[in-house]
């Protein structure tokens, strides 16, 4: 009777488990939709971009419906790990850090981080040098640990929950310089009315340290199956010419990188 009983048990656990595996023919994604041109909100309130692009082309390759879910990016790897959605393409960088939390993907793209402020600025890219200068970034990036790491008992470091609001706080000049990836910030700010009057700055940031591999889309790590589904889409929308296709859309130089 005891022998029955466990067998039972082991078959039932076994029917749940079979019950319960996904076999993604719906995938949600989180995207932020304020962070141009990898993606923005328009007067609609409809989602564009480079990653609302992939994320439909992902799951055409995928052969699986798509579904975007607009989110702040604060609450962005918290909402993913509440089930709200999926998968996150954002723009997030891989770092160590992130890896603790999320599962990632391969990279999809990388952008080198540059500093921009108003034509004629002269900053010197040290600690003394930038002793109380007020430099805006997005709050919870790659950005922010940059800057406290490296300049954070120097720099008076102005954080954001977007972009948006830092480029306000630039061009009114309550802030002296913004640091961010540099395609985010010709597209959101330099090639904008009025964006001529500002310019790129000092260094281009690409440690891998800070700025981790290229930008990836983060998964819940009990979903292996559905990253080994995106990573095979990533390299087939390549491999396809589909991926080129959708960046040139965007971006005038190779945002993938080597």
């Amino acid at each position: 009777m005891k022998k029955w009983l466990v067998a039972a048990a082991v078959m039932a656990a076994v029917g749940s488990t079979s019950v319960a595996a996904k076999d993604w023919k719906v995938v949600r994604f989180g995207i932020e939709g304020a962070y141009p041109p990898f993606s923005w909100t328009t007067n609609e309130g409809e989602l564009k971009g480079f990653d609302v692009d992939m994320a439909n082309a992902l799951c055409e390759e995928m052969q699986a419906k798509c579904k975007i879910v607009a989110q702040d990016w604060d609450g962005i790897i918290p909402s993913l790990l509440a089930r709200k959605y999926d998968a996150i393409i954002a723009a997030m960088s891989i770092t160590e850090e992130r890896k603790r939390k999320v599962d990632f993907t391969n990279k999809y793209a990388l952008i080198p981080n540059k500093f921009v402020a108003e034509k004629g600025t002269d900053l010197t890219f040290t600690k003394e040098g930038l002793e109380g200068v007020k430099i805006g970034v997005q709050r919870a990036t790659t950005h922010d640990k940059y800057l406290t790491d490296n300049y954070g008992d120097s720099v008076d470091i102005v954080r954001y929950g977007t972009f948006d609001e830092a480029y306000l706080d630039l061009k009114a000049g309550r802030i002296e310089s913004i640091l961010g990836d540099a395609s985010a910030l010709q597209q959101g700010l330099l090639d904008k009315d009025g964006g001529d009057e500002f310019a790129f700055i000092g260094p281009s940031l690409t440690d891998p340290e800070w700025f981790g591999e290229g930008f990836g889309i983060a998964t819940r790590k009990q979903d292996k199956e559905l990253t080994k589904k995106l990573n095979q889409a990533i390299d087939s929308l390549r491999e396809k010419g589909v991926y080129d296709e959708i960046a040139a859309k965007y971006f005038d130089y190779d945002v993938y990188g080597e």
